[in-house]
């Protein structure tokens, strides 16, 4: 049977206010790490869901997208120790920003977060030894020079949601 290559499709988001921006610090194998509220899209959402359901998990904010900031393309390549074993992984990340809605404090982060921060572009910029990935700092400067893109950019087909919904003609 044939292998077929796909890359990995996530989500994040860039969250502003009052000139600041919400970041997560997460635990990862190489340490603490800085990212935007980001993860991976679940079979059976859109990338809307996805990000809306992100945030929440990771920052305990409701979240209602409103611009697509953009669409990138990022490989890594290294160990995992964990694992034991090379990794070579290549991910499709949308961005989106928005509306940051009403905080829940009594909700818990998603685990390997450890806590959110907020800070200004120059500490971002200042930081990028620790960003998670380098659309971190990519994003961020995307939304600052005014990238926003419709919605409806992105299309999800009925089939999606409801998989039986999938026509082939």
């Amino acid at each position: 049977m044939e292998t077929r290559w796909t890359p990995r499709v996530t989500v994040a988001a860039v969250l502003e206010r009052d000139g600041k921006f919400l970041l997560v610090e997460e635990r990862q194998t190489r340490g603490l790490v800085l990212n935007n509220a980001a993860g991976h899209l679940d079979c059976g959402e859109s990338l809307a869901q996805a990000v809306i359901r992100e945030v929440l998990e990771e920052t305990a904010h409701d979240f209602t997208p409103t611009s697509l900031v953009g669409v990138y393309l990022s490989r890594y390549q290294g160990h995992d120790p964990v694992r034991g074993r090379d990794r070579d992984l290549t991910f499709l990340r949308f961005t989106f920003c928005g509306t940051l809605g009403d905080f829940h404090p009594e909700r818990v982060l998603d685990t390997p977060i450890e806590r959110t921060l907020w800070l200004t572009p120059d500490e971002i910029r200042a930081s990028t030894a620790r960003h998670r990935s380098p659309m971190v700092l990519r994003s961020l400067e995307d939304y600052l020079d005014g990238h926003r893109f419709p919605l409806d950019t992105i299309y999800a087909h009925e089939s999606v949601f409801d998989p039986a919904a999938f026509e082939t003609r």
